[in-house]
């Protein structure tokens, strides 16, 4: 048997091992990649689900943080869910989960958890809902109709924790002074009927759920613009959304 050549016995082992990595990225044709490159594959993608988790998780606290003491209008509010949907998307539910409670226990530590927890209900909630629904290609008037009811919910949470804590109802305190109002303002306006505190509790109700699903149509216009540059696009918006905005999809 003859010896092997001068140049094969020349190769250096590190070498061969980048041609065996750019073999495996090239995709060619018949070749699989050895057992050690795919734990190495496995390893990295794990290590990247960890650092995004983590990141996001930051980005959304971070988010909550600047807008609870640093208020900007509602400008923020628009962002406070994107961070974990944008997780699931990318990774997943158990990423979208993992950053929403990675979110909670880092306000709790900074801002303590009354308000950690009035972060994850909604918004950690409504961002793990609609990752899901996006991920599953669901139209916007479902993701906004199931949006709305999450965000509502968390309204009348809050309500009741501060109430909790207040000992005192501050729902029934506010709908009283509400129809106070609105019987004065009848007084002044010459409306002899007096508002029952039932039919302001309605209207009350009436009102939350069409500022929601307000909310949730502005959360949907800024993820479409923002999540498709970030190649993690969301479902296509409704042709009247399209012709309004001239959006091409």
């Amino acid at each position: 048997m003859s010896d092997p050549s001068p140049l094969s016995s020349s190769v250096n082992p590190r070498e061969s091992e980048t041609q065996e990595w750019v073999s495996v990225d090239a995709d060619i044709p018949g070749s699989e990649p050895s057992d050690h490159l795919a734990k190495l594959s496995a390893s990295h993608r794990n290590s990247l689900i960890l650092v995004e988790t983590a990141f996001l998780a930051s980005a959304a606290s971070l988010i909550w943080f600047v807008n609870y003491y640093f208020p900007m209008g509602p400008v923020l509010r628009l962002f406070f869910a994107l961070p974990m949907a944008l997780l699931y998307l990318r990774w997943g539910k158990r990423a979208a989960v993992m950053g929403a409670v990675a979110s909670f226990l880092l306000l709790s530590v900074l801002m303590g958890p009354t308000r950690s927890i009035v972060f994850l209900i909604p918004y950690g909630w409504l961002g793990v809902v609609l990752g899901g629904m996006w991920k599953r290609k669901s139209p916007w008037w479902m993701s906004i109709g199931t949006g709305s009811l999450i965000v509502a919910i968390g309204f009348f949470f809050k309500y009741w924790l501060l109430s909790i804590l207040l000992g005192r109802n501050l729902w029934a305190y506010a709908t009283i002074q509400i129809t106070a109002v609105a019987d004065w303002i009848f007084i002044k306006l010459g409306i002899l009927a007096q508002p029952s505190l039932m039919l302001v509790q309605v209207l009350a109700v009436l009102m939350i759920l069409i500022n929601s699903i307000v909310y949730l149509f502005v959360v949907h216009l800024v993820s479409l613009l923002l999540l498709d540059r970030l190649n993690s696009p969301i479902p296509r918006p409704p042709k009247w959304v399209q012709i309004l905005l001239d959006y091409d999809v």
